[in-house]
């Protein structure tokens, strides 16, 4: 064998009764590829003709038309289970067929091997390359690595410590959904800050639960169970998965208040409810949303056997769905059972400890001098206009890099387009426009516009240029930000002020919160532009200060 080779065959009996036994390939470890027009199965054997033959025997393959041999003169099982996890991951955000794959929970995890890096770096890029030569595959994969439909994988592989949370998970589930319940389901809270793949294991736990409710031998058999999540727009992905895995359903993918009414107007039970993004349930009534209870968790736990939520009370955005640590102290005593596990790794921003810790000063109103990371872009710019350039730049070089900013601007949902004006009138740029099934990020004319929270949350940029509004301003005499509360235009976020003692420190910490999830959105880098002269000022005497530094 030299190097890496595709080989193509009709998925028939006859084309393996025409591969000679001498082949080098048949008793070596390889990878295959089983297509149709709309489908798709990926694997990896060391007894390539034993399994053909027990695909072309498998009925859910019947639809499938080629099988394309993947070997390489350096292959071993290490590498070959390593790359079609990869490949998987990769033709799910491809979305050119739907994968009749499951998932392997037991090795969710791939441990590290002689000459990883060679495998994963050097042989998966000349594979893709055939595979997007052949046109077995429809993108490349620097598109597809900037998909939220391939960064939310359930395929992904996972760390020690997200693997450990799965296993406690899917335990906890097995051992609940059979136990005698009270009013209140069980409840197991994930909780960690942006950016540790919360949202990546709950992906992964789910697909795994829907993948047990076929298997009679599991305690899982026959679960009804559902994926919940309170925001648009990761909402939209998920229901891009489903459309991508034979064993996933969109119908499981729901918004907490159509679930809650579906369910009570059916007067039924669910088994197992996992709650994304957590934070963003509502905790008070909301008539003109149609909800009509007290709390949106409380109703999903008298709803459901399980309720499994990833919550971080950092991101909540609206004073209606503020959670007060006693309110969940209240529904964990309330529950039949509880577990819950914290996460701590950081996994999206490729930032140093002092740069996570400077934004996370900023959070607090604190502002400290700009740390510096060789290997993490950290600017601030003296005007918007220089700002966005620059992630103009960062986009057509790494692709998905956006300007979003705090909800300071007007907009209103009539379908028109509004602006931010800044650099004293002379610069604008259309934002938070949400109209399109697509994910906001994701398209690639959203380069020209700036985001908002809303647009974002949840989601992976490389490079993020964060605007800093009006409501963003610095105190020169207390050396510390000050919130202008009156200035944050998202009205919607002010509502539902019953029960809370201190509005006003509420408001602040609502602005603040959405501050910290816009800085945390960028792997390679952030940038910043202030409204405020003062805080720009300030920002900029850090910067130029930072430079003499460096000389």
């Amino acid at each position: 064998m030299e190097n890496l080779e595709i080989v193509t065959w009709p998925f028939q009996d006859q084309s393996l009764n025409r591969i000679s036994n001498n082949e080098g390939f048949v008793n070596y470890p390889v990878i295959y590829i089983l297509n149709g027009a709309k489908e798709a199965y990926i694997g990896e054997t060391v007894y390539f003709k034993k399994r053909m033959r027990s695909h072309i025997k498998n009925k859910e393959r019947k639809n499938l038309e080629y099988m394309h041999l993947i070997k390489h003169e350096e292959f071993n099982r290490f590498a070959t289970f390593h790359l079609e996890t990869k490949l998987i991951n990769y033709f799910l955000g491809d979305e050119k067929y739907k994968l009749q794959n499951k998932s392997k929970t037991t090795n969710d995890f791939t441990h590290n091997y002689f000459n990883k890096p060679f495998y994963d770096q050097s042989v998966f890029k000349e594979l893709w390359t055939k595979l997007y030569e052949k046109g077995i595959v429809a993108n490349s994969q620097h598109v597809i690595e900037n998909k939220d439909i391939f960064k939310l994988s359930p395929f992904k592989e996972l760390s020690l410590e997200q693997l450990d949370l799965k296993e406690k998970v899917l335990q906890f589930c097995e051992e609940q959904v059979k136990s005698q319940q009270n009013e209140y389901g069980s409840l197991f809270v994930i909780q960690g800050e942006a950016g540790v793949g919360k949202s990546v294991v709950l992906s992964s736990i789910f697909n795994t639960i829907q993948e047990s409710t076929s298997e009679a031998s599991s305690p899982l058999y026959k679960t009804e169970n559902y994926l919940v999540v309170n925001h648009e727009e990761m909402y939209k992905t998920y229901k891009g998965i489903a459309s991508q895995l034979k064993h996933i359903k969109a119908k499981n993918f729901a918004k907490p208040t159509p679930l809650i009414n579906q369910l009570n107007k059916q007067d039924k039970k669910a088994d197992i409810i996992l709650v994304d993004e957590a934070h963003l349930l509502l905790t008070r009534p909301d008539t003109y949303n149609n909800f009509h209870g007290e709390n949106q968790l409380e109703e999903l736990l008298k709803l459901a056997k399980i309720v499994v939520v990833v919550y971080d009370s950092d991101q909540v955005l609206k004073l209606k769905s503020l959670w007060q640590e006693l309110t969940l102290d209240g529904l964990i005593e309330k529950s039949s059972n509880t577990e819950d596990y914290q996460l701590t790794n950081q996994f999206r921003m490729q930032a140093n400890d002092e740069v996570i810790e400077w934004i996370n000063q900023f959070k607090q109103k604190r502002l400290l001098p700009l740390p510096y990371d060789e290997g993490y872009e950290f600017k601030v710019f003296g005007t918007l206009k220089e700002m966005h350039e620059m992630i103009k730049e960062k986009n057509q070089i790494h692709g998905l890099s956006r300007v979003v900013s705090t909800f300071d601007y007007l907009h209103k949902k009539d379908g028109g387009v509004y602006y931010i004006t800044e650099d004293q009138g002379e610069y604008k740029i259309p934002w938070n426009i949400t109209d399109s099934k697509f994910t906001w990020a994701e398209k690639t004319s959203t380069v020209n516009e700036a985001g908002s929270i809303y647009t974002i949350q949840g989601f992976d940029l490389n490079y993020v240029g964060v605007i800093l509004g009006p409501s963003i301003t610095y105190d020169s005499q207390a050396e510390q930000l000050a919130i202008k509360t009156e200035a944050y235009k998202d009205i919607g976020a002010y509502s539902g002020t019953e029960g809370i003692n201190n509005v006003e420190a509420a408001k602040e910490r609502i602005i603040l919160n959405s501050l910290n999830i816009l800085m945390k959105r960028g792997i390679k880098g952030l940038f910043i532009y202030a409204s405020d002269e003062a805080l720009r000022n300030k920002l900029m005497e850090y910067q130029n200060n930072l430079g003499e530094d460096d000389e």
